[in-house]
Formats: C-alpha cells, structure tokens, sequence
C-alpha cells in the first residue's frame, strides 16, 4: 500500500513537469520515465525535490526534482537573488561570481545561473571558462561580490553535478544565510517564479586578470624561496584528473619558481566523463595510477593530483625502497601544519596569537604540534566553511597559520575561505624542495613529524547505501549507535562519547556530562578509547554514504621502527573495525 502511496505520489509530480512551463527535451525525459515498465528511475528521479542544503545542492544530472537540471539550479538561484536582494538592499549593486568545473552541463548551468541573477538585477562576473574553486573564493573577496555560486560536484563520480553558494567573505555560507536562503529557495514551487530571461549588460566575462592576481596573492606565501631556488629542478609529475586545476597549477609552480614540471598529457584532457579513471577523486588510489607510473618512467621527487574543481591535493611519495606510496589526506595536512609552524617559529613569526584549524574527524597529532609550539588549535566540524567560520571570527584578533581536513583538503592563506589545491600544490612542492636542502626525503621528513610528536595511523571507511531506502537504513544505524553505544572497541574501554547531535559529551567512566562548545548541531559521533583510539561516525552530507573516521596510536624511536608501527596500526584498525562490523 505504501509503495502504491509513493507511485501516485511521484507520477502527480511528474505530470506537474509535463504540463508546466518546461522545455521539451524535459518533457521527453518525463515521458520516457512514465511510460518505462520499470519504475524505479521515475522514482529516484521524482520522489522529492533535490534539497538545498547548506552546502547548496549536488545530485545526480537529469529530468525531474530530484535532479540536477536548468530547473533545480534555476529555483537555487532564484531564491538565492531574492535573499541578496533582502539583505543587500541598500547597495546600488549586488554582485556576484560564478564559476564552474570541468563537468557535463557544468557551462550550460553557469549561463542559466547568470542569466536568472541578471534577470533580477545582480551584477554577474562570470569566469569565461573552467576554473579552480578557491580562485572563485579569491574573486568573490577581490571584487567585492556579495555572493558567489560555483557549479560543482568536487570529485563525485561524472553523473553528478552540483551547486555551492557563498558569502560575501569567499566562504561557503553557514547560519544564519545557510538556512535563511534554503527558505528562500523553498518558496519556489512554480518554474514560472524563475526570471530565466538574462540582462546581457550586467554579465560580465573575466578571466587572466584574475587569474595573475590570484597567482601573485600565492607566490606571497613562500616561507623559503632559497630552497626552492637551489631545487629548483626538483621533479614533480602533477595530474588535474581531466579538472580545473590544469588551467592554473603548472602555471603557479613555475611563477613559484620550479622548472621540471611533468604532465600526464592523457590526464590533461579535459572532460566531465574523467575518461582514465573510474572516480576522479585524488582520495582514490587509481585515480594516481597513470601519475605514479609517469614518476616511475622519469623517477620524479613527488607526485601531485587535484580533484575536478582543484580544492582538493592529494600525494604520492617515494618510501625508503624507492617504492611509491600514497600519502592520505590525514598526513597531507600533518606535513603542513607541521611545516608551516617551524618555518613560521624560524622566521620569528610565532607572537603568541597564531591559530590552525582543524576539523573533528582530522588526526589529533595536529593538534599536539601546534601545542607544544605555542599555537592553538581550534577543532570544527567536518566541511570547510567551518574553517572559514572560525577564521572569520577571529580575523583582526588572531593570526591564522592553516587549516586543513582529512578529506585532502588545506588552506595556507587568508586570501581564499575555502580548501585550496592551487596554493596547496605549491607548498608541498616547496615542503619536498626544502625536505631535500635538508637531506631529507618528503617520506623521511614524515617520519621524523611521527618521531617527534608520536606515531599515528588514521582511516577512513565509507559505506555506500543509494537510494530511498539506503538513506533510511543510513538513519537507521545512527540511531542505533546512539541508541546502544559500544562499551569497548577492539578491546579497549570506551572512556569518552562526544554526541554533535545533541551537544553532549559523556564520561563514560565518571558519568559525567558536559557541553560541546560548537556554532551549532552536527550529526556526528565520537568514540574515545584508553588506548588512544578516536573514532567519529557520520552520514556524508554530499553522498549516499556513511563514513567512519578512525584514529589509533602508536609508538616508534627511530625510522628503522617505522613498518613495524605501521603494522601493528593496521592490526589495531582491522580490529577496530571487527568491533564496530565495517
């Protein structure tokens, strides 16, 4: 009875589509979906409206309301211009920037966009071609936009497409402009709301001159310009993943000074459909394959990747046997912070107000280094506007340093609110060209961090679950894991449960209870065990996933001890994940 419920639920929606005002190939679609026997793509395409959250949208591209398509992106922008225009409404102008990545209809959505802000008397300063995210972030400060949108879906696989919208600082918005614009976009129930018909005089195209500026603004951030002058030669093999990033990371490393820059011509193709790789995410270990390869064939000093929209870094390195390894995002951002603070200490930079940022899923062992180098380390919830937001508070006050996540995102500057691959590629260029001045390998220099500060090993386990049902089942387990929390985890007593959902974080051993002081609530769970172990559980709030962070301790006193660590990590992992059934 249920399912028949939802069957004559989703086809009156889908009539709606065929009769309203929307285009032909639309209707089409729609028909198609209607007269299939199988109902399932109906379904999945009908049975809610694709949701503006406060991340924006993403989805997969497609006909009907649970769809990326000229209508869902149409009704985002139109209620994002009604909410500018309510609150900027004492400025002559509105502005905004739109910027968009390599994927399919990423363009076409763009010029809708433009065309809806203009309709409704926004200056429109759109990028005339693919461009990196945090460039877009950069734009929207320099030109001083009240707001922004970029056409992405990050490293999602190439059905998807998405939609993000900023804030006047550059950041992705967060409460109250999140939850004030999902209002605003809610009241669009008719397609005949949205203002399609553009104002071409208040579109205008740019390009290179932001591009130079953005560049300009990321050469400022070298800490050591004579490492790189005496290695310059310093072999770096680089892949965009068919992305955004081959518009302006080549180009970055060699205005910073680095002159062997080597290409995976196939992977500098580029296209939505990511034609040399199954999932166009630098997190993936085949998403370097063809990279690591081309370092082996020209024995390369580091391998580098950026995800399609060029926010995300992620690395591959030489071990002591002249093995290539993968280095996960965990440790990327460890070998920032780590270096950032001692070249910022060496140069006297370190006054007693500095600040990193890092999210709570993201290994402690930031937090210990930043510590005992008179820094402090602010912990946030998952997603980078939450980077931004503590920036944002802080700015005037304190000194930001970096900020980074174990998703292989990382922030070096002020200049952009969002993860950065183009400054961040840069850097670890500079980190592996200083490594070598001082004898050390980018594997040896990541050694030596654990050997000063502690070893650690960090994991992430994402599991999938599409659909309607998959994100009941998703609810499910989180409601179990609150419900009947586990008293151990791979046989060590569970001492502290930190609850974002509600605030609370118990003492398991006292009973105690205390507040989490955070902007707001998250979906989220923390485990903390006595042997050191942290584990966080969440629902991805981009995909059909949940995702399980885990942390575990270590010890080692020399590099000699280093596989030895890492095994007995990976033992404690698989146990811990024996525990929790992942």
């Amino acid at each position: 009875m249920e399912n028949n419920s939802l069957l004559n639920d989703v086809i009156a929606r889908a009539q709606v589509w065929l009769n309203g005002n929307y285009n032909e190939e639309t209707k089409s679609e729609v028909r198609r979906m209607l007269d299939a026997e199988d109902k399932t793509e109906l379904i999945e395409s009908f049975y809610r409206d694709l949701e503006f959250g406060t991340g924006g949208l993403r989805g997969i591209m497609g006909a009907g309301s649970n769809r990326m398509n000229i209508y869902t992106v149409g009704a985002a922008t139109q209620g994002l211009s009604n909410y500018l225009k309510s609150q900027f409404a004492h400025l002559d102008q509105i502005s905004v920037v739109i910027g968009h990545d390599c994927r399919n209809n990423s363009r076409l959505f763009a010029e809708i966009s433009a065309n809806i802000f203009s309709a409704n008397n926004i200056k429109v300063y759109l990028f005339e071609d693919l461009r990196p995210t945090p460039e877009a972030s950069f734009a929207i400060r320099h030109l001083g936009c009240q707001s922004g949108i970029i056409l992405t879906a990050s490293h999602n696989p190439k059905e998807y497409n998405g939609y993000k919208a900023y804030w006047d600082d550059g950041a992705q918005m967060i409460a109250p402009h999140d939850e004030n614009v999902i209002a605003e976009v809610l009241k669009i129930t008719n397609v005949d709301d949205i203002k399609f018909s553009g104002n071409p005089e208040l579109i205008q195209i740019i390009g290179e001159e932001i591009d130079k500026k953005f560049i300009d603004a990321i050469k400022t951030l070298s800490l050591s310009p004579e490492a790189i002058q005496r290695n310059n030669d310093l072999k770096i093999v680089y892949t965009p993943i068919h992305g955004t990033g081959v518009k302006l990371i080549p180009r970055a490393l060699r205005e910073y000074g680095f002159t062997n820059i080597i290409a995976v011509p196939e992977q500098n193709v580029v296209s939505g459909n990511f034609p040399t790789v199954v999932s166009p995410n630098p997190e993936e270990p085949a998403a370097l394959d063809m990279a690591v390869k081309k370092a082996i064939e020209t024995d390369a000093d580091i391998v580098m990747a950026s995800d399609p929209d060029a926010d995300r870094l992620g690395i591959a390195v030489k071990n002591d046997k002249g093995e290539w390894i993968l280095v996960n995002g965990n440790q990327t951002a460890l070998i920032f912070v780590y270096y950032l603070i001692r070249r910022w200490k060496e140069l006297g930079r370190i006054k007693g107000h500095e600040f990193v940022v890092k999210t709570i899923v993201t290994t402690e062992i930031i937090k210990q280094i930043a510590e005992q180098n008179g820094v402090e380390c602010y912990d946030c919830f998952t997603g980078f506007k939450w980077i931004a937001a503590v920036m944002r508070e802080n700015e005037g006050i304190k000194q930001y340093i970096g900020g980074g996540e174990e998703s292989y995102g990382f922030l070096p500057e002020t200049f952009v609110r969002d993860k950065d691959a183009v400054s961040s590629c840069t850097l670890m260029a500079e980190i592996t060209a200083w490594a070598k001045d001082n004898g050390k390998t980018l594997y040896q220099l990541l050694q030596d961090i654990y050997l000063e500060y502690g070893y650690g090993k960090e994991k992430g386990i994402s599991v999938v679950r599409k659909g309607k049902s998959g994100a009941e089942e998703i609810a499910k387990m989180m409601s179990d894991f609150r419900a009947n929390p586990p008293k151990a985890i791979a046989g060590s007593k569970v001492i502290l449960i930190k609850d974002y959902k509600t605030l609370k974080a118990l003492n398991v051993e006292t009973g105690e209870q205390s507040v989490l002081d955070m902007p707001a609530t998250s979906n989220v769970l923390q485990y903390f065990t006595a042997d050191g172990t942290k584990i966080s559980v969440r629902p991805s709030g981009t995909e059909p996933k949940i995702k399980f962070y885990i942390e575990v301790r270590g010890e080692m006193k020399s590099r000699e001890e280093y596989n030895a660590a890492d095994a007995a990590a990976n033992a404690k992992i698989d146990a811990v994940r024996a525990s929790l059934g992942v």
